[in-house]
Protein backbone atom coordinates (compact mmCIF):
# COMPACT_ATOMS: atom_id res chain seq x y z
CA UNK A 1 0.00 0.00 0.00
CA UNK A 2 1.56 3.33 -1.08
CA UNK A 3 1.89 6.39 1.17
CA UNK A 4 -1.07 8.21 -0.37
CA UNK A 5 -3.40 5.28 0.29
CA UNK A 6 -2.24 5.02 3.93
CA UNK A 7 -2.75 8.77 4.43
CA UNK A 8 -6.23 8.62 2.91
CA UNK A 9 -7.16 5.67 5.13
CA UNK A 10 -5.84 7.41 8.23
CA UNK A 11 -7.74 10.60 7.39
CA UNK A 12 -10.96 8.67 6.85
CA UNK A 13 -10.46 6.87 10.17
CA UNK A 14 -9.90 10.17 12.02
CA UNK A 15 -13.01 11.68 10.42
CA UNK A 16 -15.10 8.68 11.53
CA UNK A 17 -13.70 8.89 15.09
CA UNK A 18 -14.40 12.67 15.19
CA UNK A 19 -17.97 12.13 13.94
CA UNK A 20 -18.76 9.54 16.60
CA UNK A 21 -17.04 11.62 19.32
CA UNK A 22 -19.19 14.64 18.47
CA UNK A 23 -22.27 12.45 18.22
CA UNK A 24 -21.72 10.97 21.69
CA UNK A 25 -20.17 13.86 23.64
CA UNK A 26 -21.63 16.92 21.90
CA UNK A 27 -25.06 15.66 21.08
CA UNK A 28 -27.36 18.58 20.33
CA UNK A 29 -24.60 21.21 20.25
CA UNK A 30 -25.37 22.01 16.63
CA UNK A 31 -29.12 21.63 17.00
CA UNK A 32 -31.87 24.06 17.78
CA UNK A 33 -34.17 23.54 20.78
CA UNK A 34 -37.28 21.45 20.09
CA UNK A 35 -40.23 23.37 18.71
CA UNK A 36 -43.62 22.92 20.36
CA UNK A 37 -46.27 21.31 18.22
CA UNK A 38 -49.49 22.94 17.13
CA UNK A 39 -48.03 25.80 15.09
CA UNK A 40 -50.16 27.13 12.25
CA UNK A 41 -48.84 28.53 8.99
CA UNK A 42 -47.90 32.22 9.13
CA UNK A 43 -49.06 32.87 12.73
CA UNK A 44 -47.10 30.04 14.39
CA UNK A 45 -48.25 29.46 17.99
CA UNK A 46 -50.04 32.78 18.45
CA UNK A 47 -53.45 31.11 18.55
CA UNK A 48 -52.37 28.92 21.50
CA UNK A 49 -51.50 31.99 23.60
CA UNK A 50 -54.95 33.43 22.90
CA UNK A 51 -56.59 30.80 25.13
CA UNK A 52 -58.56 32.23 28.12
CA UNK A 53 -55.82 31.38 30.64
CA UNK A 54 -52.78 33.07 32.10
CA UNK A 55 -49.97 32.94 29.51
CA UNK A 56 -47.40 31.54 31.94
CA UNK A 57 -49.73 28.61 32.67
CA UNK A 58 -50.16 27.87 28.97
CA UNK A 59 -46.37 27.82 28.60
CA UNK A 60 -46.05 25.66 31.71
CA UNK A 61 -48.33 23.06 30.12
CA UNK A 62 -46.12 23.15 27.02
CA UNK A 63 -43.02 22.66 29.18
CA UNK A 64 -44.59 19.56 30.75
CA UNK A 65 -44.91 18.17 27.24
CA UNK A 66 -41.79 19.46 25.45
CA UNK A 67 -39.30 19.85 28.26
CA UNK A 68 -37.65 22.70 30.22
CA UNK A 69 -36.32 24.41 27.08
CA UNK A 70 -38.29 24.66 23.83
CA UNK A 71 -39.18 27.07 21.05
CA UNK A 72 -42.40 28.59 19.90
CA UNK A 73 -43.01 30.74 16.84
CA UNK A 74 -45.01 33.93 17.06
CA UNK A 75 -45.40 34.85 13.43
CA UNK A 76 -41.83 34.72 12.12
CA UNK A 77 -40.39 35.51 15.55
CA UNK A 78 -38.54 32.68 17.30
CA UNK A 79 -39.12 32.62 21.07
CA UNK A 80 -37.11 30.47 23.47
CA UNK A 81 -39.01 29.38 26.60
CA UNK A 82 -36.97 28.30 29.64
CA UNK A 83 -38.66 26.70 32.66
CA UNK A 84 -35.72 25.29 34.62
CA UNK A 85 -33.45 27.00 37.17
CA UNK A 86 -30.25 25.37 35.89
CA UNK A 87 -30.89 26.58 32.33
CA UNK A 88 -31.99 30.00 33.62
CA UNK A 89 -28.66 30.26 35.43
CA UNK A 90 -26.84 29.53 32.18
CA UNK A 91 -28.88 32.28 30.47
CA UNK A 92 -28.09 34.88 33.13
CA UNK A 93 -24.43 34.00 33.77
CA UNK A 94 -22.59 32.33 30.88
CA UNK A 95 -24.84 33.94 28.25
CA UNK A 96 -25.86 37.02 30.19
CA UNK A 97 -24.38 39.55 27.76
CA UNK A 98 -25.59 37.67 24.67
CA UNK A 99 -29.15 37.64 26.07
CA UNK A 100 -29.15 41.19 27.50
CA UNK A 101 -31.20 42.73 24.69
CA UNK A 102 -34.81 43.86 24.77
CA UNK A 103 -37.09 43.09 21.82
CA UNK A 104 -38.66 45.85 19.81
CA UNK A 105 -42.41 46.08 20.20
CA UNK A 106 -45.18 48.55 19.50
CA UNK A 107 -45.88 49.21 23.18
CA UNK A 108 -42.18 49.68 24.02
CA UNK A 109 -41.85 52.11 21.13
CA UNK A 110 -44.86 54.25 22.04
CA UNK A 111 -44.83 54.07 25.85
CA UNK A 112 -41.04 54.06 26.06
CA UNK A 113 -40.40 57.19 23.99
CA UNK A 114 -39.03 55.23 21.05
CA UNK A 115 -37.00 52.98 23.41
CA UNK A 116 -35.57 55.78 25.56
CA UNK A 117 -37.06 54.20 28.73
CA UNK A 118 -34.09 52.39 30.24
CA UNK A 119 -36.01 49.28 31.27
CA UNK A 120 -37.08 48.76 27.63
CA UNK A 121 -34.11 50.15 25.71
CA UNK A 122 -31.45 48.07 23.93
CA UNK A 123 -28.39 46.94 25.85
CA UNK A 124 -25.46 49.29 25.42
CA UNK A 125 -23.84 52.56 26.48
CA UNK A 126 -27.13 54.48 26.78
CA UNK A 127 -28.70 51.82 29.02
CA UNK A 128 -25.60 51.64 31.24
CA UNK A 129 -25.46 55.42 31.67
CA UNK A 130 -29.12 55.94 32.55
CA UNK A 131 -29.17 52.94 34.89
CA UNK A 132 -26.13 54.35 36.70
CA UNK A 133 -27.83 57.72 37.12
CA UNK A 134 -31.02 56.08 38.48
CA UNK A 135 -29.07 54.02 41.02
CA UNK A 136 -27.04 57.03 42.20
CA UNK A 137 -30.03 59.38 42.49
CA UNK A 138 -32.69 57.05 43.84
CA UNK A 139 -31.53 53.56 44.81
CA UNK A 140 -28.25 54.00 46.67
CA UNK A 141 -28.21 53.12 50.39
CA UNK A 142 -28.03 56.80 51.37
CA UNK A 143 -31.00 57.79 49.23
CA UNK A 144 -32.99 54.71 50.19
CA UNK A 145 -32.99 55.69 53.86
CA UNK A 146 -34.40 59.12 52.95
CA UNK A 147 -36.98 57.49 50.68
CA UNK A 148 -38.16 55.25 53.48
CA UNK A 149 -38.82 58.31 55.63
CA UNK A 150 -41.11 59.56 52.86
CA UNK A 151 -42.84 56.17 52.92
CA UNK A 152 -43.28 56.36 56.69
CA UNK A 153 -45.00 59.74 56.30
CA UNK A 154 -47.19 58.38 53.51
CA UNK A 155 -48.17 55.41 55.62
CA UNK A 156 -49.23 57.67 58.49
CA UNK A 157 -51.66 59.39 56.11
CA UNK A 158 -52.74 55.97 54.82
CA UNK A 159 -53.64 54.68 58.30
CA UNK A 160 -55.34 57.96 59.21
CA UNK A 161 -57.52 57.70 56.09
CA UNK A 162 -58.50 54.14 57.02
CA UNK A 163 -59.24 55.21 60.59
CA UNK A 164 -61.48 58.03 59.37
CA UNK A 165 -63.27 55.59 57.07
CA UNK A 166 -63.81 53.29 60.05
CA UNK A 167 -65.24 56.14 62.16
CA UNK A 168 -67.59 57.12 59.34
CA UNK A 169 -68.69 53.71 58.07
CA UNK A 170 -68.24 51.19 60.90
CA UNK A 171 -70.95 48.67 61.53
CA UNK A 172 -72.58 49.48 64.87
CA UNK A 173 -72.98 45.83 65.82
CA UNK A 174 -69.63 44.38 64.76
CA UNK A 175 -67.52 47.56 64.94
CA UNK A 176 -65.82 46.87 61.59
CA UNK A 177 -65.68 48.60 58.24
CA UNK A 178 -65.40 46.91 54.87
CA UNK A 179 -62.75 48.22 52.47
CA UNK A 180 -61.47 47.25 49.01
CA UNK A 181 -57.70 46.94 49.20
CA UNK A 182 -56.61 47.32 45.58
CA UNK A 183 -57.75 50.94 45.45
CA UNK A 184 -56.32 51.68 48.89
CA UNK A 185 -52.93 50.13 48.10
CA UNK A 186 -52.93 51.66 44.63
CA UNK A 187 -53.55 55.18 45.94
CA UNK A 188 -50.89 54.80 48.64
CA UNK A 189 -48.25 53.50 46.22
CA UNK A 190 -49.05 56.14 43.59
CA UNK A 191 -49.09 59.06 46.04
CA UNK A 192 -45.77 58.18 47.67
CA UNK A 193 -44.09 57.30 44.37
CA UNK A 194 -45.15 60.66 42.90
CA UNK A 195 -43.81 62.47 45.95
CA UNK A 196 -40.56 60.49 45.70
CA UNK A 197 -40.05 61.29 42.02
CA UNK A 198 -41.53 64.78 41.82
CA UNK A 199 -41.20 66.08 45.33
CA UNK A 200 -44.60 67.25 46.45
CA UNK A 201 -47.99 66.02 47.56
CA UNK A 202 -50.38 66.34 44.63
CA UNK A 203 -54.10 66.95 44.92
CA UNK A 204 -56.29 63.87 44.98
CA UNK A 205 -57.74 64.71 41.57
CA UNK A 206 -54.24 64.82 40.04
CA UNK A 207 -53.24 61.59 41.75
CA UNK A 208 -56.38 59.86 40.52
CA UNK A 209 -55.82 61.09 36.96
CA UNK A 210 -52.22 59.85 36.99
CA UNK A 211 -53.23 56.49 38.46
CA UNK A 212 -56.01 56.02 35.89
CA UNK A 213 -53.72 56.93 32.97
CA UNK A 214 -50.83 54.79 34.25
CA UNK A 215 -53.12 51.83 34.80
CA UNK A 216 -54.52 52.22 31.30
CA UNK A 217 -50.99 52.25 29.86
CA UNK A 218 -50.01 49.15 31.82
CA UNK A 219 -53.15 47.30 30.75
CA UNK A 220 -52.40 48.13 27.11
CA UNK A 221 -48.81 46.98 27.63
CA UNK A 222 -50.02 43.58 28.82
CA UNK A 223 -51.86 42.77 25.60
CA UNK A 224 -50.15 40.45 23.09
CA UNK A 225 -50.08 42.65 19.98
CA UNK A 226 -50.46 40.60 16.81
CA UNK A 227 -48.92 43.46 14.81
CA UNK A 228 -45.58 42.84 16.56
CA UNK A 229 -45.37 39.37 15.06
CA UNK A 230 -47.18 40.01 11.79
CA UNK A 231 -45.84 43.50 10.97
CA UNK A 232 -47.50 43.58 7.57
CA UNK A 233 -50.81 43.91 9.49
CA UNK A 234 -49.66 46.94 11.48
CA UNK A 235 -51.20 49.46 9.11
CA UNK A 236 -54.63 47.94 9.86
CA UNK A 237 -54.31 48.63 13.63
CA UNK A 238 -56.51 45.65 14.47
CA UNK A 239 -58.67 46.43 17.50
CA UNK A 240 -57.47 50.03 17.60
CA UNK A 241 -54.61 49.08 19.94
CA UNK A 242 -52.06 51.43 18.40
CA UNK A 243 -54.49 54.35 18.49
CA UNK A 244 -55.32 53.70 22.15
CA UNK A 245 -51.63 53.44 23.03
CA UNK A 246 -50.80 56.72 21.34
CA UNK A 247 -53.71 58.57 22.94
CA UNK A 248 -52.93 57.28 26.44
CA UNK A 249 -49.18 57.82 26.11
CA UNK A 250 -49.86 61.40 24.96
CA UNK A 251 -51.95 62.04 28.08
CA UNK A 252 -49.20 60.65 30.30
CA UNK A 253 -46.52 62.64 28.49
CA UNK A 254 -48.53 65.82 28.96
CA UNK A 255 -48.61 65.22 32.72
CA UNK A 256 -44.89 64.48 32.98
CA UNK A 257 -44.01 67.38 30.68
CA UNK A 258 -45.88 69.72 33.04
CA UNK A 259 -43.90 68.42 36.01
CA UNK A 260 -40.63 68.80 34.10
CA UNK A 261 -41.31 72.43 33.18
CA UNK A 262 -42.32 73.16 36.77
CA UNK A 263 -39.03 71.69 38.00
CA UNK A 264 -37.03 73.71 35.49
CA UNK A 265 -38.63 76.91 36.79
CA UNK A 266 -37.85 76.07 40.42
CA UNK A 267 -34.47 74.36 40.05
CA UNK A 268 -32.45 77.30 41.43
CA UNK A 269 -34.81 78.04 44.33
CA UNK A 270 -34.57 74.66 46.10
CA UNK A 271 -32.21 73.66 48.88
CA UNK A 272 -30.30 70.38 48.69
CA UNK A 273 -32.74 68.82 51.16
CA UNK A 274 -35.74 69.80 49.02
CA UNK A 275 -34.42 68.25 45.82
CA UNK A 276 -36.23 65.22 44.42
CA UNK A 277 -35.48 62.64 41.73
CA UNK A 278 -36.46 64.88 38.82
CA UNK A 279 -34.27 67.66 40.22
CA UNK A 280 -31.39 65.21 40.26
CA UNK A 281 -32.04 64.25 36.65
CA UNK A 282 -32.14 67.91 35.65
CA UNK A 283 -28.71 68.48 37.17
CA UNK A 284 -27.37 65.29 35.59
CA UNK A 285 -28.57 66.08 32.06
CA UNK A 286 -28.87 69.90 32.08
CA UNK A 287 -26.26 70.88 34.64
CA UNK A 288 -23.15 72.97 34.15
CA UNK A 289 -20.79 70.06 34.72
CA UNK A 290 -18.95 67.90 32.20
CA UNK A 291 -21.52 66.63 29.70
CA UNK A 292 -19.22 64.55 27.49
CA UNK A 293 -20.33 61.24 29.06
CA UNK A 294 -24.05 61.79 28.36
CA UNK A 295 -25.16 59.50 25.51
CA UNK A 296 -26.40 61.34 22.43
CA UNK A 297 -29.14 58.81 21.61
CA UNK A 298 -31.91 61.13 22.85
CA UNK A 299 -32.33 64.73 23.93
CA UNK A 300 -32.12 65.46 27.66
CA UNK A 301 -35.85 66.15 28.12
CA UNK A 302 -36.80 62.84 26.52
CA UNK A 303 -34.35 60.98 28.77
CA UNK A 304 -35.74 62.64 31.89
CA UNK A 305 -39.40 62.12 31.01
CA UNK A 306 -38.93 58.50 29.93
CA UNK A 307 -36.88 57.70 33.04
CA UNK A 308 -39.41 59.22 35.42
CA UNK A 309 -42.31 57.54 33.66
CA UNK A 310 -40.46 54.23 33.69
CA UNK A 311 -39.92 54.45 37.45
CA UNK A 312 -43.55 55.48 37.98
CA UNK A 313 -44.96 52.61 35.92
CA UNK A 314 -42.54 49.98 37.21
CA UNK A 315 -42.97 50.91 40.85
CA UNK A 316 -46.74 51.15 41.20
CA UNK A 317 -48.84 48.38 39.70
CA UNK A 318 -46.40 45.52 40.41
CA UNK A 319 -46.03 46.54 44.06
CA UNK A 320 -49.79 46.89 44.45
CA UNK A 321 -50.34 43.48 42.85
CA UNK A 322 -47.82 41.77 45.16
CA UNK A 323 -49.33 43.40 48.26
CA UNK A 324 -52.79 42.13 47.23
CA UNK A 325 -51.47 38.58 46.86
CA UNK A 326 -49.60 38.79 50.17
CA UNK A 327 -52.63 40.03 52.12
CA UNK A 328 -54.86 37.40 50.47
CA UNK A 329 -52.46 34.63 51.46
CA UNK A 330 -52.17 35.96 55.01
CA UNK A 331 -55.95 36.19 55.48
CA UNK A 332 -56.40 32.68 54.11
CA UNK A 333 -53.93 31.44 56.73
CA UNK A 334 -54.96 32.80 60.16
CA UNK A 335 -51.99 31.12 61.83
CA UNK A 336 -49.64 33.19 59.71
CA UNK A 337 -51.51 36.38 60.63
CA UNK A 338 -51.17 35.56 64.33
CA UNK A 339 -47.43 34.97 64.00
CA UNK A 340 -46.96 38.32 62.26
CA UNK A 341 -48.96 40.09 64.99
CA UNK A 342 -46.97 38.37 67.73
CA UNK A 343 -43.69 39.42 66.11
CA UNK A 344 -44.93 43.01 65.82
CA UNK A 345 -46.06 43.08 69.46
CA UNK A 346 -42.62 41.90 70.58
CA UNK A 347 -40.50 44.25 68.49
CA UNK A 348 -42.80 47.28 68.14
CA UNK A 349 -45.49 47.09 70.80
CA UNK A 350 -48.78 48.97 70.67
CA UNK A 351 -47.72 52.45 71.75
CA UNK A 352 -46.08 53.59 68.52
CA UNK A 353 -46.10 52.98 64.77
CA UNK A 354 -43.78 50.71 62.79
CA UNK A 355 -40.76 52.41 61.23
CA UNK A 356 -38.09 51.38 58.71
CA UNK A 357 -35.64 50.39 61.44
CA UNK A 358 -38.03 47.75 62.77
CA UNK A 359 -37.95 45.78 59.52
CA UNK A 360 -34.65 44.01 60.23
CA UNK A 361 -36.22 42.48 63.36
CA UNK A 362 -39.36 41.26 61.57
CA UNK A 363 -37.83 38.01 60.35
CA UNK A 364 -41.11 36.13 59.97
CA UNK A 365 -42.68 38.97 57.98
CA UNK A 366 -39.67 38.93 55.64
CA UNK A 367 -40.29 35.21 55.11
CA UNK A 368 -43.95 35.97 54.28
CA UNK A 369 -42.90 38.51 51.62
CA UNK A 370 -40.40 36.05 50.17
CA UNK A 371 -42.96 33.23 50.06
CA UNK A 372 -45.47 35.55 48.35
CA UNK A 373 -42.91 36.41 45.67
CA UNK A 374 -42.24 32.70 45.19
CA UNK A 375 -45.89 31.79 44.67
CA UNK A 376 -47.01 34.95 42.87
CA UNK A 377 -44.06 36.69 41.18
CA UNK A 378 -45.19 40.04 39.76
CA UNK A 379 -43.70 39.16 36.36
CA UNK A 380 -44.21 35.40 35.99
CA UNK A 381 -42.34 35.43 32.65
CA UNK A 382 -40.02 38.36 33.54
CA UNK A 383 -39.59 41.08 30.93
CA UNK A 384 -38.63 39.44 27.63
CA UNK A 385 -34.95 39.34 26.68
CA UNK A 386 -33.54 39.21 23.17
CA UNK A 387 -30.44 37.42 21.92
CA UNK A 388 -28.04 40.05 20.55
CA UNK A 389 -25.31 37.52 19.65
CA UNK A 390 -25.48 33.86 18.64
CA UNK A 391 -24.96 31.68 21.71
CA UNK A 392 -25.39 28.13 23.02
CA UNK A 393 -27.89 27.37 25.80
CA UNK A 394 -28.15 23.88 27.25
CA UNK A 395 -26.25 22.57 24.22
CA UNK A 396 -28.62 24.19 21.73
CA UNK A 397 -27.72 26.89 19.22
CA UNK A 398 -29.67 30.08 19.84
CA UNK A 399 -29.62 32.52 16.95
CA UNK A 400 -29.30 36.26 17.21
CA UNK A 401 -32.75 37.87 17.29
CA UNK A 402 -34.39 35.04 19.26
CA UNK A 403 -36.50 36.24 22.17
CA UNK A 404 -36.24 34.68 25.63
CA UNK A 405 -39.05 34.08 28.11
CA UNK A 406 -38.13 32.63 31.50
CA UNK A 407 -41.11 31.03 33.24
CA UNK A 408 -40.11 31.89 36.80
CA UNK A 409 -43.57 30.92 38.06
CA UNK A 410 -42.84 27.33 37.00
CA UNK A 411 -39.29 27.47 38.39
CA UNK A 412 -40.64 28.68 41.74
CA UNK A 413 -42.90 25.63 41.99
CA UNK A 414 -40.45 23.00 40.76
CA UNK A 415 -41.01 19.81 42.75
CA UNK A 416 -37.38 18.81 42.19
CA UNK A 417 -36.28 21.67 44.44
CA UNK A 418 -39.21 22.92 46.53
CA UNK A 419 -41.04 20.77 49.07
CA UNK A 420 -44.84 21.20 48.90
CA UNK A 421 -44.30 23.85 46.20
CA UNK A 422 -47.97 24.87 45.91
CA UNK A 423 -48.36 25.42 49.66
CA UNK A 424 -48.00 28.80 51.37
CA UNK A 425 -45.37 28.05 54.01
CA UNK A 426 -43.32 31.11 55.07
CA UNK A 427 -41.55 28.92 57.61
CA UNK A 428 -39.62 27.27 54.78
CA UNK A 429 -37.45 30.41 54.61
CA UNK A 430 -36.65 30.14 58.30
CA UNK A 431 -35.54 26.52 58.02
CA UNK A 432 -34.53 24.44 54.99
CA UNK A 433 -34.50 27.35 52.52
CA UNK A 434 -33.25 30.09 54.87
CA UNK A 435 -30.21 30.81 52.69
CA UNK A 436 -32.26 31.29 49.50
CA UNK A 437 -32.60 34.93 48.51
CA UNK A 438 -34.60 36.84 45.88
CA UNK A 439 -31.85 39.16 44.62
CA UNK A 440 -30.97 37.21 41.49
CA UNK A 441 -28.20 34.95 42.77
CA UNK A 442 -30.31 31.90 43.69
CA UNK A 443 -31.84 30.76 40.43
CA UNK A 444 -34.61 28.73 42.04
CA UNK A 445 -36.12 32.04 43.22
CA UNK A 446 -35.72 34.96 40.79
CA UNK A 447 -38.91 37.07 40.94
CA UNK A 448 -36.90 40.19 39.97
CA UNK A 449 -34.82 38.50 37.28
CA UNK A 450 -31.04 38.14 37.28
CA UNK A 451 -27.93 39.20 35.42
CA UNK A 452 -27.36 42.57 33.78
CA UNK A 453 -31.06 43.33 33.36
CA UNK A 454 -32.06 42.42 36.92
CA UNK A 455 -34.44 44.91 38.57
CA UNK A 456 -32.17 47.54 40.19
CA UNK A 457 -34.73 48.40 42.90
CA UNK A 458 -34.94 45.04 44.68
CA UNK A 459 -33.83 46.30 48.11
CA UNK A 460 -36.22 49.27 47.97
CA UNK A 461 -39.17 47.13 46.85
CA UNK A 462 -38.59 44.60 49.64
CA UNK A 463 -38.48 47.37 52.22
CA UNK A 464 -41.64 49.00 50.87
CA UNK A 465 -43.62 45.76 50.88
CA UNK A 466 -42.41 44.89 54.38
CA UNK A 467 -43.22 48.35 55.71
CA UNK A 468 -46.70 48.54 54.16
CA UNK A 469 -47.73 45.05 55.33
CA UNK A 470 -46.31 45.47 58.83
CA UNK A 471 -47.95 48.89 59.23
CA UNK A 472 -51.37 47.65 58.10
CA UNK A 473 -51.30 44.50 60.26
CA UNK A 474 -49.87 46.35 63.25
CA UNK A 475 -52.41 49.18 63.16
CA UNK A 476 -55.56 47.21 62.31
CA UNK A 477 -57.28 43.91 62.98
CA UNK A 478 -57.98 42.34 59.60
CA UNK A 479 -60.52 39.66 58.72
CA UNK A 480 -62.00 38.02 55.66
CA UNK A 481 -65.52 39.20 54.87
CA UNK A 482 -66.82 35.61 55.01
CA UNK A 483 -65.81 32.18 56.21
CA UNK A 484 -64.98 31.24 52.63
CA UNK A 485 -61.35 31.39 51.57
CA UNK A 486 -60.38 34.33 49.38
CA UNK A 487 -60.17 33.05 45.82
CA UNK A 488 -56.67 33.03 44.33
CA UNK A 489 -57.55 32.97 40.62
CA UNK A 490 -55.25 34.89 38.29
CA UNK A 491 -56.41 37.14 35.49
CA UNK A 492 -56.08 36.05 31.89
CA UNK A 493 -52.99 37.50 30.20
CA UNK A 494 -49.24 37.79 30.59
CA UNK A 495 -49.16 39.25 34.11
CA UNK A 496 -50.03 37.74 37.48
CA UNK A 497 -52.86 39.87 38.84
CA UNK A 498 -55.63 38.65 41.09
CA UNK A 499 -58.83 38.32 39.05
CA UNK A 500 -61.31 39.46 41.71
CA UNK A 501 -61.20 42.40 44.17
CA UNK A 502 -59.97 41.92 47.72
CA UNK A 503 -62.43 43.14 50.34
CA UNK A 504 -61.53 42.97 54.03
CA UNK A 505 -63.00 43.91 57.40
CA UNK A 506 -60.81 46.31 59.41
CA UNK A 507 -60.90 47.48 63.03
CA UNK A 508 -58.36 49.80 64.73
CA UNK A 509 -55.92 47.91 66.93
CA UNK A 510 -54.00 50.72 68.63
CA UNK A 511 -54.92 53.55 71.04
CA UNK A 512 -56.98 56.19 69.22
CA UNK A 513 -54.44 59.00 69.73
CA UNK A 514 -51.98 57.19 67.42
CA UNK A 515 -54.33 57.73 64.47
CA UNK A 516 -54.46 61.50 64.92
Amino acid sequence: MDFISVAALATTFLLIITFFYNLVFHKGSTQEPPEAGGAWPIIGHLHLLAAPRATFKILADMADKYGPIFRIRLGKQQVLVVSDSRIAKECFTTNDKALAGRPKALTSEIIGYNYAMFGLCPYGEYWRHVRKVVVLLLLSNRHREALMRVWETGLRSFTQDIYRSWLRDKNETSDVTKLEMKELFGKLIMDVTMKTLFGQQYEEEVSRRVMTTARRLLNLNEVIVVDDYLPWLRWLDIGGHKKALKETAKKMDSIVEGWLQEHKRKINSKSKEEEDFMDGLLKSFHGDGDQKDIPKDFDADTIMKSTCMGMLLAGTETTTTTLIWALSLILNNPGVLEKIRAELDIHVGRERHVNQYDLSNLIYLQAVVKETLRLYPPGPLLLPHECIDDCVVNGYNIQKGTRLLVNVSMIHRDTNFWSDPDMFKPERFLNEYKDIDVRGNDFDLIPFGSGRRVCPAISLVLQIMGLVLSCLIHDFDLKRISNEHIDMIEMVGITNKKASPLHVFLTPRLPSHLYG
